[in-house]
């Protein structure tokens, strides 16, 4: 499987609504991160389903790097450390 783009380096924070399904860019390739929109046509990568339990506010990676996808693990403070 190839390596998903880098799209951010900080989690994009989204006020999510209970039961509500939303659908993470998984390749890094989407104009409309943190979610789908479609770029990863061709590639080996799928959007992930995340839906909610509860309203609030939810935390989605946007350096593709987390083991808790589509939310943040922090990855993205091990990306800034390379720089």
């Amino acid at each position: 499987m190839s390596e998903a783009e880098i799209a951010g380096t900080a989690p994009a924070v989204i006020d999510v609504k209970a039961g509500k399904a939303y659908f993470w860019c998984a390749c890094g390739k989407s104009k409309k991160q943190p979610f789908c929109d479609g770029s990863h046509a061709g590639t080996d990568f799928t959007p992930v389903q995340y839906i909610p339990e509860k309203d609030g506010y939810a935390y989605f990676c946007t350096c593709k790097q987390s083991a808790k996808k589509p939310l943040c693990d922090g990855a993205h403070k091990e990306l800034r450390n390379k720089s």
